[in-house]
């Protein structure tokens, strides 16, 4: 007889497990065949890989983790690091009871490199775009102004300064994005039913703050990996991934054109197709 929770489960409902720490990850698990761990970037949820993971749950069983730090799941301790994640995925991977692919999109792909490096049962791993470069001392400061910046609610300028600092967005797109925003003199009306970010990012940039920008560790990795990438992500993107398809051993690579970081919730289609793809021959 199925528990609650389960049932929700196969509805694809909301549930939830007990990491190694006590820390609550909530999860979505959906569709069947062959279990797919998808993991979200910064900034996301469980909303992230939902316009994907519509167009696979025919043919694999999917489980997509809220990450420690954003909601429904706990926030977890701090300072945070990519080890605490990896132990939060082998807990989840355990829960399912067999080896899984493991889908990683931006901070969730470095999360992804971590946990396959850590030995855990992975069949194959898919990498939207790393920021492998967004890590070291460097970013130290970044985060000490990032929660000074949401202490005060100036949410706008907490994530201009993300997109600048870390993401590295270029000029013209900063521009961009700053125009369509209110004046700095109006207050930061945040939506009650828009969930808080903050606690998340804050932990993201703990983990990268302490980690290292060296890629070519990651020739450790020996699973087959599928690692995408928008042809028109600004750099120094293009650059790391270059390093990154270099150092890895086994590792097929998936360009999209006229795209660039955000193509997993532009053209989720196509890019379900291509991990459909691979994933059928892993």
């Amino acid at each position: 007889m199925q528990s609650e929770t389960e049932l929700s489960e196969s509805s694809g409902g909301i549930a939830s497990f007990e990491s190694f720490d006590g820390t609550a990850i909530g999860y979505r698990h959906l569709g069947s065949g062959p279990p797919v761990v998808m993991v979200h970037g910064s900034g996301g949820g469980l909303h992230s890989w939902e316009p994907v993971a519509e167009h696979l749950a025919d043919h694999f069983e999917l489980w997509t983790p809220a990450r420690r730090g954003y909601a429904p799941s706990g926030p977890g301790r701090s300072p945070k690091r990519f080890t605490d994640e990896v132990q939060d995925l082998e807990a989840l991977i355990s829960k399912i009871g067999c080896p899984v692919h493991l889908v990683g999109m931006s901070y969730g792909a470095t999360v992804a490199l971590h946990a396959a490096t850590a030995g855990l049962p992975i069949r194959s791993l898919v990498l939207w775009e790393p920021p492998l470069y967004a890590a070291g001392e460097e970013l130290a400061p970044v985060l000490g102004e990032f929660e000074e910046l949401t202490a005060n609610g100036e949410r706008r300028r907490a994530d201009r300064l993300l997109a600048e600092k870390v993401a590295r967005v270029p000029a013209a797109l900063l521009d961009l994005m700053d125009a369509g925003e209110s004046t700095d003199n109006e207050p930061d009306n945040e939506s009650d039913n828009e969930p808080d970010e903050a606690p998340g990012w804050r932990r993201d940039l703990e983990s990268m703050a302490a980690d290292s920008v060296d890629v070519e560790r990651w020739s450790a990795v020996t699973v087959p990996t599928l690692l995408m990438r928008g042809a028109d992500t600004w750099q120094p993107m293009p650059e790391t991934l270059d390093r990154l398809a270099a150092a890895l051993s086994h590792v097929t690579c998936t360009t999209f054109p006229g795209q660039m970081h955000f193509a997993p919730s532009v053209v989720p289609e196509a890019v379900a197709a291509e991990i459909a793809r691979f994933l059928r021959s892993s």
